[in-house]
């Protein structure tokens, strides 16, 4: 994880100022706080500056500070982690070894060849000094955050950085779109004075019909929110990125509105682990699990062992557990995505290691409190709250328990509840369950401080409730259960695997539901086809700056290339069966993998996103709109301006 940002100017010394100011460097240094540094390139002719500072978070390999710079005088940024594509050795840095393949490169097949080789989330920028041309871009899925803007049409200025800063003024931040690579040939610009971009589009297919419509497509989605003085032109030798994952499989099966299992459904009235048994006893259907626990295993292994671990871990022989701190946390809710995503990470992390659990909840009012207990309140919950609710806090205070107690949210509830499946799976693993307890006044104060302007460009009333809930959850700073006792804790572990992804490929939302009962089977591979092209612009970029503002990396390893190309091959019958009941049809294949290797209660848990679960959304008015843009993310009121 690093902060990374670039700011161009074609005429004014003032305008790098103007762009790259204390507050943006703080924001770079909170993402990248092992290594800062800046590095401004002045040209004469033709006559432009270019300012690279580099803020890196050491994850893997030997310390390597950015911004790198070689013989040639090329320069390079880098925020991303290669997990495949191209060979990162136990000891080497992905940084030094991308920029090693990129001053190789000799010409623009070769460094589109490079970036369309690579699996792993990215952002880059690159300074080719001999042909003064600066490229960028993130990966696919726009799992690494990058952020533009430009200054009016006179000062020919542009700014790139991982998040944003306090500006006052007209000239918006937006994300760089997750689309391509885009280059911008500098001397050119600085001859004419004024920006042109040109991007080389992403593509399943590269032949030449199908990127004549890619082309078209992706220019007039990018251009819309462009300033009308910035010109974007697709590049002359009609060159594209081949695309790290396989389309979509919008196969339907001839009983069109029906999948595999419905025949069960007919007989299914109460949900229970015993139904994905039934499930599980078709030949087919297991194959196809053990093959998805393969492939999601073996990303989620790759992503809590690419990092680096201090000498002392090393030694496995009577390791003090006490001692032993943590490398790798899950926001954890105890629903069926992180569970996966704990038990699958339990078979790979250091068995001396812990594993931290975090775990939200936001204080409701009691009016508030005692209404959410009683609405919406279901059998499986109530279950869950006789098992961990009641003894939580036997051991404490009266007066500390009843405080305690207004944050048991659904999201605590459920987590305990996965905990002690956890713990049955693998007693001798410590077991660290955060629980990250947020007050309305804490709450209120952060966003103001930080949590807006990491948001920022998103401002729906959705991005408030979910970008506050993860800020503060992979904050990590909670309280853990000590021999009855609850401890202040801060979690070091500076890689948070996030189960996002899930939901978008297997229909694990209630809008899918919807959209089945609508629109049938080819209604909904539609639907899912749409939430991974829009998925970098509606969550990652702002999961990126939220949890990298911790000086920690957020890792998703159900955006694995590996496993969407899985999924993407399989029908969408093989994947849900909406004619089931909630908590088994929606993810279904998930749940079927989770039930396979030995977890039990929350296999059956229904889909509960994170701004109700951990009660956030209860905290404001009833009366908004998850689309609604969000008063509460404005930076800065009239009087300010």
């Amino acid at each position: 994880m690093c902060g990374i940002c670039c700011v161009v100017t074609l005429c004014s010394q003032r305008a790098i100022h103007d762009f790259f100011n204390e507050d943006i460097l703080c924001h770079l240094r909170r993402r990248g706080p092992d290594s800062s540094q800046q590095l401004i390139k002045t040209v004469s002719d033709p006559s432009y500056e270019c300012l690279f500072s580099g803020h890196v978070l050491h994850l893997r390999g030997l310390m390597t500070p950015q911004p790198l710079e070689d013989a040639n005088n090329n320069v390079f940024l880098w925020n991303g982690e290669i997990f495949n594509g191209v060979h990162v050795g136990p000891l080497e840095n992905d940084t030094e070894v991308m920029f090693h393949h990129l001053a190789s490169c000799g010409s623009e097949t070769d460094i589109l060849s490079l970036f369309s080789s690579l699996q792993g989330p990215w952002s880059f920028i690159y300074y080719q000094a001999s042909r003064h041309s600066l490229w960028f871009g993130r990966d696919y899925f726009g799992r690494r955050s990058l952020l533009w803007q430009f200054s009016n049409e006179v000062d020919s200025a542009f700014c790139l950085a991982s998040v944003s800063g306090y500006f006052k003024s007209s000239n918006q931040w937006q994300e760089v779109p997750a689309s391509g690579i885009f280059k911008i040939d500098l001397k050119a610009c600085a001859t004419t004075k004024s920006l042109s971009l040109m991007l080389f589009p992403w593509k399943y297919s590269c032949t030449e019909k199908a990127v004549e419509e890619t082309f078209v497509n992706v220019l007039d989605r990018v251009s819309k929110d462009l300033p009308n003085h910035i010109r974007l032109m697709m590049n002359e030798s009609k060159l594209c990125l081949r695309a790290p994952v396989i389309p979509l499989n919008k196969t339907i099966p001839e009983a069109s509105g029906e999948c595999p299992g419905t025949n069960i459904s007919n007989i299914i009235h109460t949900v229970s682990v015993e139904t994905l048994q039934g499930f599980l006893a078709e030949e087919h259907k297991k194959k196809l699990v053990h093959q998805f626990i393969d492939v999601l295993n073996e990303a989620v292994k790759r992503r809590v062992l690419s990092l680096f671990r201090e000498d002392d871990q090393k030694t496995r022989e009577f390791p003090t557990l006490c001692n032993r701190k943590a490398h790798v946390a899950v926001l954890f809710s105890g629903g069926i995505d992180s569970m996966v995503i704990a038990a699958l990470a339990d078979k790979h992390v250091p068995v001396e290691e812990p594993i931290d659990l975090l775990n939200v909840a936001f204080l409701l009012k009691e009016q508030t409190k005692q209404k959410g207990t009683t609405k919406n309140h279901t059998n499986r919950d109530v279950q869950l709250d006789l098992l961990c609710s009641q003894e939580s806090y036997k051991d404490l205070h009266a007066k500390t328990a009843t405080y305690l107690s207004g944050f048991d949210v659904p999201d605590r509830i459920t987590g305990r509840a996965g905990l002690r499946e956890l713990e049955a799976i693998n007693p001798s693993r410590t077991w660290n369950f955060v629980e990250i307890n947020v007050t309305p006044e804490e709450l209120k104060r952060m966003r103001q401080q930080c949590i807006k302007h990491l948001i920022n460009p998103l401002d729906t009333v959705l991005d408030d409730s979910i970008g506050c809930a993860i800020w503060f959850a992979s904050r990590g700073e909670g309280f853990i259960g000590n021999q009855g006792e609850l401890k202040p804790y801060k979690s070091p572990a500076k890689v948070v695997l996030t189960g996002i992804g899930a939901d978008e490929q297997l229909a694990g939302y209630s809008r899918h539901r919807v959209c089945f009962k609508k629109y049938g089977l080819e209604g909904l591979n539609k639907e899912l086809e749409m939430e991974l092209d829009r998925i970098s612009s509606r969550n990652l970029g702002r999961d990126d700056r939220i949890i990298g503002d911790h000086g920690k990396e957020a890792r998703f390893p159900f955006l694995d290339e590996d496993v969407v190309s899985f999924l993407n091959s399989l029908p969408i019958s093989e994947k849900a069966d909406l004619t089931l009941p909630r908590g088994v049809g929606e993810k279904l294949l998930l749940r079927l993998a989770a039930r396979e290797f030995g977890l039990t209660a929350s296999t059956v848990l229904p889909k509960r996103a994170v701004q109700f679960g951990s009660r956030i959304a209860k905290l404001e008015s009833n009366s908004e709109k998850a689309s609604d843009t969000c008063s509460r993310l404005k930076l800065f009121s009239v009087d300010e301006l």
